[in-house]
């Protein structure tokens, strides 16, 4: 062995040899008891970060730990084709040759994104496999594969049939970059400096004003969204509240537009914020939306898909970028005499989880999963215990999430994705569902075979999350009946962040059990998110991001991971910079360093065996020792202590084997037996050496490292021999 340790010609040596060799790969037919692990499937865009050095470090750990014991153990990789992301992707690259989407057309556009995929979409795994991951390669899995693809046709079908699917037109949260709808869950908010507008709204019939107001009586109305006033149809009060009460009945005037609306009373407004009257936007605010609906009012669709104003929001706006609308619209109302005041305020607004564009509320036709039906069995299954959450605490967050959870918004105004499977007949209209294209309309008997009756498909696609909430079993062959499904469903362990529990988890637990009748795992272990020295999350623009690709340059792959392992509690997030993985490259070369000793010492040991009660109290000890780490490894590893568990590894191999034991061995009175017994410690269970439970008690008493130190010190400072005595 070379006298310094090289990482990178080691790993990029015997990952290869790994992997050839079938050593990640199991099937059922190889019996015994399983274990299985899904891994959450980063996007085809991606590169891997420290999320993913941490969540499939641990990940690893657990699964190779259950290989080691026996198990029949599974861990199945995969991508996640990732609609919006990648969509993105090869538009800017066609933005780059002066061309749009539209200009190729839908099947050439997505020939584009295919060949994207082929030629980048292979990076994640590359770098999955320099990470050292023993997950299952033959088994490897794409969302956008033949069997996930046919096993989301099947659900959506499934779903709709039972009245689980729907089309409506409701508000969504719409983002006008991307130019699709997204989910509640896929909005992030973040705080914002804002204002209120304090406008007034005149009362009809009231008399005029004087001194430049152009009315006496007026209702004031605080809003932070000015540029939405065109699209008002009411203003609402409290029922209770009785400053108000004069004005129920009444129609105000919206400024600048002159059309009259009414004044309506609604449980919905809070007396206490603001001036206590709200504005009614019902196509432009979620809980308008829903007052709307109670008073019957008019729903006005103020602004086109890239969030610019549309003929509805009035002439001279058209074509306005909402938010220059929203200038336009207050220098109008100041200059007609409607703006009041104007005060600052601190609030949060929603951005696109992808693009981080604003989002902006407006109504839309879309399509939706009715997703209480769905929550209930899954709220039961962890209440019950058969899903556990690991720690316990994050079962909360999950209960007050699908305790109110909110229909689902699954279509996407995109290309690159599953095309949703609904056509409609030209002749009259009807909506067919089907897996595949229909050739005879079943309402008015129109059939394709004419050869001019064309079903048109819906042109949108289903969310993203729609394919990866399947994976536990799509992933081992659902619909189909595999052995695959049959021995390894439902799956051990998820191990995932807390970030997607809405996205995924709850989710995963609703389908498996739906579409399964089980959980589709039986722990669910959130662990922390790895952030800078400072405690910040890791983001571009902060400039904090550290590459595990560099750490692996520099310091090695183990290093890496071991450096996570011992830092990774799953109560807080992890707090790493780059001198935290020397802890992992330095106990890596003190590995190194003492197999390269043992190796040089190998004419030195003997095989065989020796009693027990021939073997010095020190022998003694170190088996026992060894033999403790064994068991608190497995009890640590049970309950996912994965730090404490690396802390373990690390102090029984530097402090009880390096810093004493070789020591020990470089001048015991028996080397043979000494270096015998240093190699089964350090590679298998030591309990050959033992002959009895009684026999076992009979070891050297423990000593901590700076004792055991300073007393081979004083020892040689006396000119002792190093071998201690039984009594000693």
């Amino acid at each position: 062995m070379d006298k310094r340790y090289d990482a990178k010609a080691a790993e990029a040596k015997w990952y290869p040899i790994w992997e050839k060799n079938g050593y990640f790969h199991a099937e059922p037919s190889d019996g015994g008891t399983p274990y299985s692990v899904v891994i959450p499937p980063p996007n085809v865009t991606g590169i891997l970060h420290m999320g993913h050095a941490l969540n499939q470090t641990i990940q690893d750990v657990l699964v190779r730990w259950r290989r080691m014991s026996g198990f029949n153990t599974l861990w199945v990789p995969g991508t996640d084709h990732a609609g919006i992301a990648t969509q993105n992707v090869v538009e800017k690259a066609l933005k780059k040759e002066g061309k749009r989407r539209q200009d190729l057309g839908r099947e050439k556009f997505l020939e584009r994104v295919w060949e994207w995929k082929r030629q980048y979409g292979g990076t994640i795994v590359h770098q999955q496999r320099m990470l050292g991951n023993s997950t299952d390669w033959k088994r490897e899995r794409f969302t956008f594969d033949e069997g996930c693809s046919k096993a989301v046709t099947k659900v959506f079908c499934d779903l709709y049939n039972e009245g689980l699917v729907y089309k409506g037109n409701y508000i969504v949260n719409w983002c006008p970059r991307c130019g699709t709808a997204l989910a509640n869950d896929e909005v992030e908010h973040e705080p914002n400096h804002g204002h209120f507008w304090y406008i007034r709204y005149p009362v009809v019939g009231s008399a005029k004003g004087t001194q430049g107001e152009p009315y006496a009586d007026y209702v004031m109305v605080a809003t932070t969204r000015p540029e939405t006033l065109p699209g008002d149809t009411a203003v609402a009060v409290n029922p209770k509240d009785e400053r108000y009460a004069h004005l129920l009945g009444k129609t105000v005037i919206l400024p600048l537009t002159g059309r009259e609306i009414p004044v309506i009373a609604d449980d919905y407004v809070d007396r206490e914020f603001g001036t206590g009257i709200v504005k009614i936007t019902p196509a432009h605010d979620p809980n308008d939306f829903l007052v709307g609906k109670r008073h019957n009012l008019a729903e006005i669709n103020i602004m086109n898909d890239d969030g610019s104003m549309n003929e509805l929001a009035g002439a001279k706006y058209v074509g306005m970028d909402r938010f220059k609308c929203r200038e336009a619209i207050v220098a109008d109302l100041e200059a007609g005499g409607f703006l009041d005041h104007i005060e600052d305020l601190d609030n949060q607004v929603g951005h696109c989880y992808r693009c981080h564009e604003v989002v902006e509320s407006r109504l839309s036709k879309q399509w939706f999963v009715k997703m209480k039906p769905l929550a209930e069995p899954a709220i039961e299954a962890v209440k019950s215990g058969e899903v556990r959450f690991v720690p316990d605490r994050w079962s909360k967050i999950y209960f007050n999430w699908m305790n109110n959870i909110q229909d689902w918004c699954i279509s996407r105004q995109l290309w690159w994705g599953h095309r949703i499977p609904a056509y409609t007949c030209p002749k009259c209209g009807e909506l067919i569902v089907a897996p595949t294209a229909p050739t005879t309309c079943p309402k008015c008997g129109a059939s394709s075979a004419d050869g001019q009756t064309v079903f048109d498909q819906d042109p949108d696609v289903l969310d993203t999350w729609f394919s990866s909430w399947l994976w536990p079993f799509s992933t081992l062959g659902w619909p189909e009946k595999t052995n695959d499904l049959d021995f390894y469903y439902p799956t051990t362990d998820l191990v995932t962040a807390q970030d997607i529990i809405f996205f995924w988890v709850a989710r995963m637990m609703m389908a498996g059990i739906h579409f399964m009748k089980k959980p589709p795992f039986k722990n669910i272990v959130i662990h922390g998110i790895v952030r800078d020295a400072q405690g910040r999350k890791m983001s571009k623009s902060l400039g904090n991001s550290l590459d595990p690709l560099k750490i692996i340059e520099e310091y090695s792959a183990d290093a890496l991971r071991f450096s996570l392992a011992l830092i990774t509690s799953l109560d807080c997030d992890s707090k790493v910079d780059m001198k935290k993985f020397e802890v992992g490259r330095n106990f890596a070369t003190k590995i190194w360093n003492a197999a390269r000793f043992m190796q040089m010492q190998a004419d030195a040991a003997r095989d065989g065996q020796t009693a027990f009660g021939q073997l010095t109290s020190d022998e003694k000890h170190i088996l026992l020792a060894c033999d403790k780490a064994c068991a608190k490894m497995k009890d640590l590893l049970e309950k996912y202590r994965i730090q404490d568990g690396a802390l373990a590894i690390y102090d029984f191999f530097w402090t009880q084997i390096c810093d004493w034991y070789v020591e020990y061995a470089k001048d015991a009175p028996d080397k043979a037996t000494a270096f015998a017994i240093l190699r089964p410690t350090c590679r298998s269970s030591p309990r050959r050496w033992r002959t009895s439970s009684a026999s076992s008690t009979r070891t050297r008493p423990y000593f901590s490292p700076s004792i055991r130190r300073a007393t081979r010190t004083r020892r040689r400072r006396r000119g002792a021999s190093r071998t201690r005595s039984t009594t000693t």
